[in-house]
């Protein structure tokens, strides 16, 4: 994980107008943590809101309440709603939000442990796009789903980064 952090890094460096925010939920601020350990972060990380309770996605966030009730708070849509809002309090380039069942309790048949969706949130063309990813993980170990979760965002980072 350090080298892919290493590699974000470089690129977000390369990228000196880029900064970045993110959203979290189930990892309850494991991605900003992994990316502030490493020296120069401050250039281009702004910001993270740990929005773990549905009242913070929809009181801080402005998840809107039925979105929540009729998705559930771990949906693809309320990630998207997530990453809507923190862009819309930073207008930060690039934003990450990240909202499923880290375990080993909580889960349903409909929403089972290791269930996590993501969406990132990034500018092209001075325009705000999003794309949704939702990855189940198979070990039902709750610090292995936070830690593949993150790796999981870190890569898509770096997706978006090499467009």
């Amino acid at each position: 994980m350090i080298q892919k952090k290493v590699n974000l890094i470089k690129k977000l460096r390369k990228k000196n107008f880029f900064n970045i925010s993110f959203a979290e939920s189930c990892t309850g601020g494991l991605l900003s943590a992994s990316i502030t350990q490493l020296s120069g972060s401050s250039s281009f990380f702004h910001s993270s809101i740990i929005s773990y309770s549905n009242e913070a996605k929809i009181k801080i966030l402005k998840v809107p309440k039925n979105i929540i009730n009729k998705h559930g708070s771990v949906s693809g849509i309320t990630s998207k709603y997530m990453a809507k809002g923190i862009y819309k309090k930073t207008k930060t380039n690039l934003v990450v939000a990240i909202t499923g069942i880290a375990g080993p309790d909580g889960g349903v048949k409909k929403c089972p442990v290791g269930l996590v969706f993501f969406t990132v949130g990034y500018k092209k063309d001075k325009k705000m796009l999003y794309k949704i990813y939702k990855k189940k993980f198979k070990n039902l170990s709750r610090k292995y789903i936070q830690q593949q979760s993150v790796i999981f965002a870190l890569d898509k980072i770096i997706e978006i980064l090499d467009q």
